[in-house]
């Protein structure tokens, strides 16, 4: 202890005041108050972060595995790869917070300097360890003491060495994690990094901290709740940590409340104190797997003989018969990315995942790639072939041009299953099935959807909480190319500001200007 007071004379000033509040501590633990959580302070290490080259995903899963540890992160740093920069930072954390985890700047080469760094914020001499150059030779096979491989064992002169355990055999790691004091210096690569904070896990672990945590998913704009979030914030500030924050690309919610709290009692009766305030109706469940219970649910809907459920039983009667005369391999579903085929993708999923719950043949997506799609149409499409495991195949032109490329590419097909609405163009005189016309190629049109409307075909995916593409949220109603769609003048408001938006695509009251955003 004495031998680094001396050393710290020889460090600039704001340095060496920093290094002595820390030692002014018995242990990490005094870095808090007494009944407190641990607090952590994490600096992450490295020019390619600050420039934009590789984006950090260290810090987030730091945040993650330490809170569930006990421990609260007060505070987050990026710092580029230089000494002084490292030491200045490592120095003003090592004294404020419990525990600091650094991450980056590790390695052989002229930019990995963050063992010197940190030997610099407390005023040490970097040196050689001796089982570090053991384990230099060992794994590289290098005994120069100046070859670029030792500077791995190059470390502050206080080094401890920390050997974490795998989690999934029980065994040692063959290579030490290195801390100094209270600074814990962890890797910069995500897997290294990880891997070692999972095993090393008891050095962080808090007895007597538990944090409890509550989320609620709030279907309304942030401004109109804000009254209630200031009141919950007065009655438990200090208690509950209260936070909102604003979603733009879900369907079902518009804003995610979390509620934090050591005390499981306060967090309870702040939740309650939210759910009796907000307005009626305004939170909503979360549904992130909407396609596992597809079966059971769209069955159920179809069983519970409301008007929508009957709709549902003749969708899957059809459904059903095309199932019954062709096998999976001579079957398509059109899909644009669009709310009628996107309630259609999801009755033909469950009714397949019905009949065939074992099946390993992928259910198969037909594509029609229209010229100047919205992206966020495109994203939109590769996100449901990604949700429902389903085989995508995407041509290009014409209906008529892509149906004759679908017959060269996949001979196979006989059937296509289309959302199309008898309020669809030329599409009154349709049955359920009918074949193309004779100048067309030769398909079986399943038209499931026929007698649905507009109010059906919403209802039954908001119903389900099914996803839906985020456009039918800000004012579109039916969507073709960029070119020849715009918002539904219907569904434009203004607010008392005198600022003007767009209603979702499911409040249009009169379902005969539907397609009035088409040109």
């Amino acid at each position: 202890m004495w031998g680094v007071l001396r050393a710290a004379g020889r460090v600039p000033g704001p340095l060496r005041a920093a290094a002595c509040r820390l030692m002014a501590a018995s242990s990490p633990a005094a870095a808090v108050t007494q009944g407190s959580a641990s607090t952590a302070g994490i600096i992450i290490i490295g020019d390619e972060i600050l420039k934009g080259y590789t984006q950090d995903t260290n810090s987030s899963f730091m945040c993650r595995r330490l809170r569930a540890l006990g421990v609260s992160v007060a505070r987050i740093s990026v710092v580029p790869d230089d000494v002084e920069a490292i030491a200045s930072e490592v120095a003003a954390f090592a004294a404020r917070f419990t525990y600091v985890l650094t991450s980056g700047g590790i390695g052989p080469t002229h930019d990995d300097v963050t063992f010197e760094a940190v030997a610099k914020a407390f005023g040490e001499r970097v040196v050689l360890h001796p089982e570090l150059v053991a384990l230099v030779h060992k794994f590289f096979g290098k005994t120069e003491e100046q070859c670029p491989e030792m500077k791995l064992a190059r470390i502050p002169e206080s080094s401890r060495l920390n050997y974490g355990t795998d989690g999934h055999t029980g065994s040692a790691f063959k290579y030490p994690l290195v801390s100094v004091r209270n600074v814990y210096i962890f890797p910069g690569i995500p897997a290294l990094m990880e891997r070692a904070l999972d095993g090393l896990a008891h050095l962080f672990r808090s007895k007597q901290t538990h944090f409890h945590s509550r989320t609620v998913y709030v279907a309304s704009d942030e401004m109109l709740i804000t009254p209630v979030l200031d009141r919950a914030d007065a009655a438990f500030r200090g208690r509950v940590s209260l936070g909102s924050y604003p979603d733009w690309t879900s369907n079902y919610y518009r804003v995610k409340l979390t509620l934090d709290s050591e005390s499981e009692q306060d967090l309870e009766e702040a939740y309650g104190f939210l759910m009796r305030e907000l307005p009626a109706g305004v939170a909503v469940p979360l549904v992130t797997d909407c396609v596992s219970p597809a079966a059971v649910e769209v069955y159920g809907l179809a069983e519970s003989g409301s008007a929508l459920g009957q709709k549902v039983a003749a969708a899957l009667r059809t459904i059903e018969e095309a199932l019954d005369q062709y096998s999976l391999v001579q079957l398509c579903v059109g899909f644009n990315g669009g709310k009628d085929c996107t309630a259609l993708l999801h009755l033909v999923h469950a009714a397949v995942q019905r009949r065939f719950p074992a099946r390993k043949e992928k259910l198969q997506v037909l594509y029609i790639r229209i010229v100047s799609p919205f992206p966020e149409m495109e994203q939109f499409i590769q996100a449901t072939v990604q949700r429902y495991g389903v085989q995508l195949c995407t041509v290009e032109g014409s209906i008529r041009e892509a149906l004759v490329q679908l017959k060269e590419q996949q001979p196979q097909l006989e059937a296509v299953l289309m959302g199309t609405r008898r309020t669809d163009p030329y599409s009154r005189t349709l049955t359920p099935m009918c074949a193309t016309d004779p100048d067309w190629p030769p398909y079986m049109r399943v038209n499931p959807l026929l007698d649905w409307t507009y109010r059906d075909i919403w209802e039954f995916l908001r119903k389900l909480f099914v996803p839906y593409c985020i456009l039918y949220d800000r004012g579109y109603t039916s969507l073709g190319s960029m070119t020849n769609t715009k918002k539904n003048p219907a569904l434009r408001c203004t607010d008392a500001q005198g600022r003007e938006s767009y209603r979702p695509a499911y409040e249009l009251e009169n379902e005969e200007e539907e397609r009035t955003s088409r040109q």
